[in-house]
Parts: structure tokens; C-alpha cells; sequence
């Protein structure tokens, strides 16, 4: 029998249990002769630079929480197997008859960074988008604990120009992404 043909599918899980599931179901399903069946299992995540009393933390966080990829050949008792692993809600599937949609290629793509654009090599900040004409706080340098009203946005170098009220006078500022949150 030769290599089975596996494609990406995606399972929905018990939010905050996406890497419950991925390591259940890489050590107990492959450890039970599904090798041939199952792949890769991915939780996508993302980098995130925070501020933190004028210091970047650098954290990572679940991409898309609820959800994990998993390369596979969904045979009968793959998908049994798959179904009864403790957090597994379901596959994502169509409406209709219920059965498991793999992805698209370039869904796939994507998420694996594996096209052109690298996407997941670059920190994305959880404090986009920003608008211009937008109030501000600083929360990092000289001026921390100033509002301000966001005039030009650079989005490839992750910077912006503000307006702060210093002394009554609109003073001009460059700042990164990072030292700058939304005002709620």
C-alpha cells in the first residue's frame, strides 16, 4: 500500500485546549498504529510585543483560539479517533452533511508561512489598527502618560505621528506601535 494522501483539515476544540488536544493526539492516537494516517497537528500562533513599565514582553498567543489544523486521510476510524479526543468539539465541516471540508491551499499556504509573504516571521501587535484622527495614550518614553491625536500611521515600520498639548502647544511626536495603546 503506498503513502496515503493526507490533507489539512480543521478541528474545533474547547477554547483555551488547543495544545491539550495537538499533544493528545500525538502521543495517544499515533501511539495506536495512525501514523500512516495522521500528520502534522499545528495550533497557529502569534508573537506579540507588549509594554510593560517601559519594557517590550515579548508573549505568544493562539492565532486563532478554539481552532487546531491537523494533516490527515480521514478514514472511518481516523475521524472516530479524532472525535474522541477529550476537547475535540468537531471537524469544520459543510452544513450539509455534516462531513470534514479540508482546507485550501492557500489557507494552508498562509498559515504555514509557507508562500511568498513570510508572514510569521513578523510580531504583530494586538493594538491594531489605529486611525488617524484618533486620541492616544503614550504608555512608553519621555511623554508616557500623554494623550495624543494620531496624525500619519507608517504601517511597514511600525510607527506613527502624534500631536500631543504640551504647555497648551501641539508638539509633534514619532512613536513605534508599542508605546501607544487605544484609550477605552
Amino acid at each position: 500500500m503506498g503513502p496515503l494522501e493526507r490533507k489539512w483539515y480543521v478541528l474545533k476544540t474547547i477554547s483555551g485546549q488547543e495544545n491539550k488536544v495537538k499533544s493528545y493526539i500525538e502521543h495517544e492516537i499515533k501511539n495506536n498504529g495512525f501514523k500512516e494516517y495522521i500528520g502534522k497537528i499545528l495550533v497557529p500562533i502569534e508573537k506579540v510585543i507588549h509594554m510593560r513599565k517601559g519594557k517590550k514582553i515579548h508573549r505568544e498567543k493562539v492565532h486563532y483560539p478554539g481552532y487546531v489544523m491537523i494533516e490527515a486521510f480521514l478514514a472511518l476510524k481516523t475521524i472516530h479517533a479524532i472525535k474522541n479526543v477529550p476537547g475535540v468539539i468537531n471537524f469544520l465541516s459543510d452544513k450539509k452533511g455534516g462531513k470534514a471540508i479540508p482546507m485550501r491551499k492557500e489557507e494552508v499556504d498562509k498559515i504555514l508561512g509557507t508562500n511568498t509573504d513570510k508572514l510569521s516571521n513578523k510580531y504583530i501587535n494586538i493594538n491594531l489598527p489605529f486611525l488617524i484622527g484618533e486620541t492616544i495614550k503614550v504608555i512608553d518614553g519621555p511623554f508616557s502618560g500623554f494623550n495624543g491625536t494620531i496624525e500619519k500611521i507608517n504601517q511597514e515600520k511600525r510607527k506613527l505621528e502624534l500631536s500631543v498639548l504640551i504647555f497648551g502647544r501641539k508638539t509633534p511626536l514619532e512613536l513605534n506601535f508599542t508605546q501607544i495603546e487605544k484609550i477605552l
